[in-house]
């Protein structure tokens, strides 16, 4: 309802009440649509967190890839990124979330890229009973002394203005994978890209 009528009084008196009144009216509709992003993203973040393992099924990673691109596909166009991949496994792990994992790995490649167009790559190789994803980018990259700070909820290593964002896409993605059994890290330089890593129980076809 504040987002409405924020959006209304923005329509029929922009404009028309100088600037300070135009001013604090953005103020009001960027704030309301943050704070959407950030209910959307604590949802998401309980939904992790509550998940049972038994709810897990064997999931084609390469199809949760292909909803994940499908959901970012404006994102991609608009950075005119290139997103690619090697072969993709069946994994065990609740089918939308691998998906969101996707999602908000390849989002954060994109919303952190460089000046160059984003160059986002995702394998996997298998190491006994787990599979060891990666998320390769050539975006600014993350000083090493943050590599675990950003996995924390509401942490940002940059002002919301030159990134937009709640800062809690890669505690989702921790919390999603380590409720799946697995784990996630970063390694990175800074100016120089990130991979992003997690591992992820293989499925029976693949040594469980």
């Amino acid at each position: 309802m504040v987002t409405i009528y924020a959006e209304m009084i923005q329509r029929k008196f922009g404009g028309k009440i100088g600037p300070t009144g135009d001013e604090y009216i953005g103020y009001i509709v960027s704030g309301v649509a943050r704070m959407e992003h950030l209910l959307k993203d604590l949802r998401e973040f309980t939904q992790a967190s509550a998940i049972e393992k038994d709810s897990a099924h064997l999931v084609d990673a390469g199809n949760a890839l292909v909803t994940a691109l499908a959901n970012l596909a404006s994102a991609v166009s608009e950075s005119k990124a290139s997103v690619t991949h090697g072969p993709l496994p069946c994994v065990r792990i609740a089918p939308f979330q691998l998906e969101q994992l996707f999602q908000n790995l390849i989002g954060n490649a994109i919303r952190y890229r460089s000046h160059e167009p984003p160059e986002i790559r995702i394998t996997a190789e298998q190491h006994g009973a787990e599979w060891k994803f990666a998320v390769r980018d050539n975006g600014i990259g993350i000083d090493p002394q943050y590599k675990e700070q950003i996995f924390g909820i509401f942490k940002r290593l940059h002002s919301q203005a030159d990134y937009p964002g709640t800062g809690m896409g890669l505690a989702i993605c921790q919390r999603i994978v380590e409720r799946a059994g697995g784990r996630i890290w970063v390694e990175s330089k800074l100016g120089r890209g990130s991979t992003f890593l997690f591992t992820l129980p293989a499925g029976r076809d693949h040594g469980e």
